[in-house]
């Protein structure tokens, strides 16, 4: 399926598009040891030599801990009317358990109040991969038992911020805590093991599902839903072999996470594939989907790049890549992405909360910084968006990734994918040219 070819001229979205930027904790905030943050399992991988390109940690950041006020005019200025960021779990608790720690809840109160203040709908994200480091030296995701914690952590901060958040995202991409944490071990905490993998992954799922149940026990009437990164997966040729190989690969990719979630149901192929006497076959008790698939109000997408199966179940590239050497640049895998989901699950209201792409961005002498490759694919993937919406998928907002520059995880400061420049030694800020032109495209309401 390709995407429609709309009239010719400028392309206006819905009046009341929510335009975005999105960032994550561990990634810009810095203040690793101030006001009683704990230990996160991203400090303890950091440090391992050799994990994170030239040593680099998330100790500074971008220092958003303390520079969040002129952020926040940044933000103001650009015009976003969404910000999609998370909340530091070992910041809120520093064990993972017990009560909170009121410093840290305070941090986010400020933020909150100045989003309001400047018009700015916050979108809090509960967890962004920075799991509390006590509860990983207890085993972590492979234990069931931290599901049941996260809810404990989740419920505290709906009734702490709850008032002040219109939507909650619970698991930021659970598959790729699967897959590069108990995988390929180039993420935190750096496990390959493909049996605990997928326990991991399911006890992920289950920690969602009691988040959501403890938004609803609190009688807050805030929105809730995931935050899923999904891979279009297509065959590499026309054999049946491929597309057999491509079926059983999407499971991997995505209906392990988009059927437990809305259908109530793990991937019949999946399961057959893992085989009964798996730790997560094993794992899995009566009860759970149906906590997994409590209704949910937004299903945030994800959407960075697509997987091209061959028929023995590898993948080949067929598009040019990045800096980031795992993502392909499609734009059309963003239109068959959301109209997957829309005709496979139904209507669910949508939110894409992450994409964009890291670029060679320098700053020059004059003070710019030129960066055309991010605007090309903007306008590109944005228009892949506004098509999809003409095709009748509920999108109701879009958040680049990234709003700044910041420790991009295992390729620490190398990559770049912010609308705005950080400056790491002085920390200065200094916008992007594609900034300039994402603020003119919210202005316009299109381009």
């Amino acid at each position: 399926m390709s995407i429609p070819t709309g009239p010719a001229g400028p392309l206006r979205f819905p009046d009341n598009f929510g335009w975005g930027a999105a960032t994550s904790a561990y990634q810009i905030e810095g203040a690793a040891k101030e006001d009683g943050r704990g230990e996160s399992v991203w400090d303890t991988f950091s440090r391992v030599p050799g994990r994170i390109r030239n040593g680099d940690t998330g100790d500074v950041a971008a220092d958003h801990y303390h520079r969040y006020a002129e952020d926040l005019d940044l933000m103001r200025d650009l015009g976003l009317r969404s910000y999609r960021f998370s909340i530091s779990w070992p910041r809120i608790q520093p064990d993972g358990t017990g009560a909170p720690n009121q410093r840290g809840l305070d941090f986010y109160r400020r933020l909150l109040d100045g989003l309001h203040e400047r018009g700015i709908a916050p979108m809090a994200t509960l967890f962004h991969w920075d799991l509390p480091q006590a509860l990983q030296d207890a085993d972590g995701w492979e234990s069931r038992d931290t599901a049941y914690r996260f809810a404990d952590y989740a419920d505290l901060v709906f009734h702490a911020l709850g008032d002040r958040v219109p939507a909650w995202l619970t698991i930021n991409e659970p598959k790729t805590v699967v897959q590069n944490g108990y995988l390929t071990g180039h993420h935190a905490p750096g496990r390959q093991d493909p049996d605990a993998a997928y326990l991991v992954a399911h006890h992920l799922q289950l920690a969602h599902g009691l988040a959501v149940g403890a938004l609803r026990a609190s009688g807050n009437d805030s929105r809730i839903g995931p935050a899923l990164n999904l891979h279009p997966c297509y065959p590499a040729d026309d054999s049946p072999q491929a597309a057999a190989a491509a079926r059983l690969y999407d499971s991997y990719e995505n209906r392990l996470y988009l059927d437990s979630l809305l259908r109530g149901s793990y991937p019949q192929d999946l399961l057959a594939d893992l085989g009964p006497q798996s730790r997560m076959v094993q794992g899995v008790r009566d009860g759970d989907l149906a906590i997994i698939s409590a209704p949910i109000d937004l299903l945030a997408v994800q959407y960075y790049t697509p997987i091209y199966v061959t028929a023995d179940g590898g993948t080949e590239r067929r598009w040019t890549t990045t800096e980031a050497e795992w993502q392909q640049i499609y734009p059309q895998g963003m239109y068959d992405l959301l109209t997957r989901v829309t005709r496979d699950y139904g209507p669910i209201p949508l939110t894409i909360t992450e994409n964009g792409l890291p670029t060679p961005d320098t700053l020059a002498a004059d003070d710019t910084v030129h960066d055309a490759g991010r605007i090309s694919f903007l306008r590109d993937h944005l228009t892949a968006v506004h098509q999809a919406i003409a095709a009748g998928v509920p999108l109701e907002s879009f958040h680049v990734w990234s709003l700044l520059d910041n420790f991009e995880w295992d390729a620490g400061y190398d990559q770049r994918w912010g609308l705005v420049y950080v400056d790491y030694p002085t920390q200065r800020r200094v916008l992007k040219s594609s900034a300039t032109w994402y603020r003119s495209v919210i202005t316009d309401g299109g381009f």
